[in-house]
């Protein structure tokens, strides 16, 4: 009997739909002739708790720290138990594995984990499926590969999941105990990629509060020129008041040049025009889709993925939706049309893209260089029914049908034009672009550009029109949204300082992977150390509290973005799990000792007049409700979690 282990069950369903003959369903498994379908529920297993390793450890205690488990141990989820064992049961008649997870390094851990605890020591076939259409389940079903080819995969996910453990257990007991010492009745989380993103929203909401704004002073005129009319800015010469921007900080010159503009004329004396060609974005990765669909429809990271996940899994529209790429099989352009007819019909909007696309075009996106464990999403082809989609569902899909669509339409061509004129010996600008090729810009036009410039001669006369002195305020940066801190962790480099560190970092995947980022997001907001301002997200005194307590390194993204690095590198066969634990280690003794009451204690002073407050104080019997989940969150705080 062959038997094929999935990651979840509509993964099993949809391979047991492409067996052929007829199914028989049982308890927590399907058979198709000489083959059973069986499944995981996410993580069957998880790292054991520290009181596993020694019954002294259910206590918490300084002098404990740091836990470091000699011989690693698997615990069974307790809601997982059962399908445990069902699996256990038909692996006991099984003569052939098939490791059905998701093809990721956390679809690698989940089910091999499962495959080893229950003791299987035969050989394992490895499926991969990225698209839930019975036809490409069909033909992955054709293509096993041998398990092994995956085992650095599996070693990387390992490796993440006890640096995870090692980092967040130690820590979150250091901080919390010092902080029952501070006066502090509550968990102080600390995690290897939740902290640092904390961090961020601490220090962005921080450059928020200090901001101290100032005015400036803008003039603009209108002028008529040869072919029509244009704005043109004054840029006053350094013999003004300005700030490090150019901008005037003064009024009076302003309004003295102001008073003599009017009926003046001046000579264009500068004109630039560049040539542009922009081609199409990229297909989408998950997290270049969830910093889109938060810009336009204002959905949360979470919501995305959920929608996406829907899509996937119940809808068959989309192909896997937890990928970091955002490049295409080449294999895959020769059957793009017929996939994209398929994906269009039933939406207007998209047959009406559909139209306009051009199949002889290649564009960058198709390269199979680029494309590792996954490629960018797609759609399926499998047409869409418009009555069993809600709002949010069309509008998701409709975006990564646009992406993979405009891969067929021109480049975007344009002229950038840059004039500068001289009026009674001052120089005014102006700019603009001038549309020349559309190409696939209507399908993503989100924003009005910048006006065009009529035809301009160097040298014409310019004529004033009109005039105006604007007073206007420098602003401080925006807070995070879900949007831009998403975009944030994808190009983390921006906020290290680090010179050697930046660089090396540009060129990895960020802070958290595809797969956890919405998931970090959520939890900080659970643990009540960010909290949602409309569409901003801001932290918490809690959260500003805990940043403040921890050591700087702790709460900044470059020991774990380096770590993520680190576990590609293993992924790779390019670095050890060992040594890459054995340095966490170091670093975990290190921030030990960093751990202080008196420094806990001011920050918990120190962040009790930021904003926004905590939830209003709950009655009595709530807050005897809070601290038993608060009790019972500690306990789940012991055990394994994404990064």
């Amino acid at each position: 009997m062959r038997l094929i282990i999935a990651e979840k069950p509509s993964l099993a369903r949809a391979i047991a739909d492409a067996l052929p003959g007829s199914a028989t369903r049982s308890e927590g498994a399907i058979s198709v002739g000489d083959t059973t379908v069986t499944w995981c529920l996410g993580h069957l297993l998880e790292q054991s708790p520290p009181e596993a390793y020694d019954p002294a450890y259910k206590q918490w205690r300084l002098d404990h720290l740091p836990i470091l488990p000699c011989q690693w141990q698997l615990t069974p989820r307790a809601k997982a138990r059962g399908q445990l064992k069902i699996i256990q049961r038909w692996l006991k008649q099984a003569s052939r594995v098939i490791h059905a997870g998701d093809p990721d390094r956390e679809g690698q851990l989940l089910v091999q984990e499962v495959i080893d605890h229950l003791g299987w020591r035969g050989p394992v076939e490895r499926l991969l499926i990225s698209d839930l259409n019975r036809p490409a389940v069909a033909k992955a079903l054709s293509a096993l590969r041998d398990n092994a080819d995956f085992q650095a995969l599996h070693r990387a996910a390992e490796a993440r999941a006890r640096a995870d453990w090692l980092y967040g257990i130690n820590l979150t007991r250091a901080w919390t105990l010092v902080g029952r010492q501070a006066g502090h009745d509550g968990v102080f989380s600390v995690g290897r990629v939740q902290t640092p993103v904390l961090g961020l929203v601490v220090r962005r909401d921080n450059e928020i509060n200090a901001f101290q704004p100032y005015p400036f002073h803008v003039l603009w005129v209108d002028l008529a020129v040869e072919h029509g009319q244009l704005r043109a800015w004054w840029q006053p010469g350094a013999d003004h008041s300005l700030d490090d921007q150019g901008r005037l900080l003064k009024r009076g010159p302003a309004d003295a040049l102001a008073s003599r503009l009017p009926g003046a004329s001046g000579r264009l004396t500068e004109l630039d025009t560049q040539h542009r060609r922009q081609n199409a974005p990229l297909p989408y990765s998950l997290s270049a889709l969830q910093v889109d669909a938060a810009r336009r429809y204002k959905l949360s990271a979470k919501a995305v993925l959920d929608t996406c996940q829907r899509l996937y899994e119940h809808h068959k529209l989309i192909t896997y939706p937890r990928s970091d790429c955002r490049y295409l099989p080449e294999q895959h352009l020769a059957t793009a049309r017929t996939t994209l007819h398929g994906a269009c019909q039933g939406d207007d909007t998209l047959t009406a893209w559909l139209g306009s696309a051009e199949f002889h075009r290649r564009s960058r996106a198709w390269n199979d260089k680029k494309v590792g464990a996954h490629h960018a999403l797609a759609p399926t082809g499998k047409p869409v029914d418009a009555c069993r989609l809600t709002t949010v569902e069309a509008n998701v899909y409709r975006l990564i049908v646009r992406n993979v669509l405009a891969q067929f339409y021109p480049a975007l061509e344009f002229n950038e034009v840059k004039a500068r004129f001289i009026l009674l010996d001052e120089a005014f600008d102006a700019q603009g672009r001038d549309i020349l090729v559309p190409g696939w810009k209507p399908l993503f036009t989100t924003r009005d550009d910048a006006p065009a410039l009529p035809t301009l001669t160097k040298g014409e006369t310019a004529r004033v029109t009109g005039q105006d002195v604007e007073d206007r305020e420098t602003r401080p940066p925006d807070p995070f949204t879900d949007a831009s801190l998403i975009k944030a962790m994808m190009n983390i480099a921006r906020y290290v300082e680090d010179r050697d560190v930046k660089r090396t970092l540009r060129d990895t995947d960020g802070l958290g992977t595809e797969a956890t980022r919405a998931s970090i997001l959520e939890t900080l907001l659970e643990r009540g150390y960010l909290a949602r301002q409309g569409s901003a997200l801001r932290a918490t005194r809690t959260g500003h509290a805990l940043i403040r307590a921890l050591p700087e390194a702790a709460s900044r993204p470059e020991r774990t973005a380096i770590w993520e690095q680190r576990l590609t590198g293993i992924a790779n066969q390019e670095d050890s799990p060992t040594r890459f634990l054995e340095g966490l280690i170091e670093d975990v003794r290190e921030l030990l000792g960093t751990a202080d009451a008196t420094r806990v204690r001011d920050a918990l002073a120190s962040a009790q007049g930021v904003e926004p407050t905590q939830p209003r104080k709950a009655s009595k019997r709530r807050r005897a409700r809070r601290s038993n989940s608060n009790s019972q969150r500690t306990r789940r705080s012991q055990r394994t979690r994404k990064p």
